[in-house]
């Protein structure tokens, strides 16, 4: 009989949901809203239902991101770092650093061959080193999100842009545009400067093939190609690198009830029950 494990990551703009069986059996993306339980809660149905299966065939639900702790079913939280690492290692196993760039944070991970983390480093500090610095530029130039990595890599002059401030390299961005400089090229200063800062964080660890870009950044085309070159290596990205953390909390999950099984204790589960969503 196939047993279901939930991963749910309460991310700072994207909330994920992942259910393996054997294997992802579904997956949910939304926004993250303030209401952050009622969030949760919807976002499980959902992927319940696209699974086809009810709330108490699930064996164990895991919890991660910033927003781990208003998750009113789950049984345990575990931090990012390590789902993330889990999540890669799983997707691609050669996998030795993650860079991950989130809507308000990136960070940097090693990993071993049993996917867990051994060093990682974090900003969390300033939206210049995270996806909020191209989220901003996006609305600055009137762009769709998900269209500035395509349109920067058509750039044959990248702009010189700060990796400073968000709001410096926003007045920047609105001058150049003033000034003529061709959309593209704006966008492709923008990743790039983005790309030298995390690729100044990245360095302070002792990075390792295979190298693996998730999150939000990982939709981006020209922050992978940005990042490629700054770092001077090839860079992995899984086919949908936003579910990796909940992908690893899912993992984290069944790891706890394989444990449990070989010692004879039980697992510390809550009780399947989810509370009434109202969506307005």
């Amino acid at each position: 009989m196939t047993e279901f494990f939930v991963g749910i990551d309460v991310g700072s703009t994207m909330t994920k949901v992942v259910i393996l069986g054997d294997g992802i059996t579904a997956s949910i993306i939304g926004p993250t809203g303030p209401e952050q339980r009622r969030l949760a809660n919807r976002v499980m149905e959902q992927a319940l239902h696209e699974a086809g299966i009810s709330f108490p065939a699930i064996t164990y639900v895991v919890s991660t991101g910033y927003g781990r702790i208003n998750v009113p079913f789950a049984d345990r939280q575990v931090t990012e770092i390590t789902c993330h690492a889990r999540g890669v290692s799983y997707l691609v196993p050669q996998a030795r650093t993650v860079v991950d760039v989130g809507g308000q944070d990136a960070k940097a991970i090693t990993v071993n061959e049993k996917g867990r983390p051994t060093d990682f480093i974090m900003n969390d500090k300033c939206a210049a080193g995270s996806g909020r610095f191209v989220e901003v530029t996006a609305d600055t130039l009137g762009i769709p999100l998900e269209h500035v990595g395509m349109l920067s890599l058509q750039s044959s002059h990248p702009a010189r842009i700060s990796d400073i401030c968000t709001i410096y390299a926003q007045q920047e961005v609105a001058a150049g545009l003033a000034e003529g400089v061709p959309v593209p090229d704006l966008l492709a200063g923008i990743h790039r400067s983005l790309a030298d800062r995390i690729s100044r964080m990245t360095n302070r660890l002792h990075i390792r093939d295979v190298v693996v870009l998730t999150g939000g950044g990982g939709k981006n085309a020209g922050l992978h190609k940005a990042l490629e070159i700054r770092l001077g290596r090839a860079i992995t990205v899984p086919e949908e690198p936003l579910i990796v953390g909940a992908l690893g909390a899912a993992l984290v999950g069944r790891d706890a009830a394989d444990e449990a099984k070989k010692s004879g204790a039980a697992l510390d589960i809550k009780e399947r029950v989810l509370e009434e969503v109202m969506i307005f």
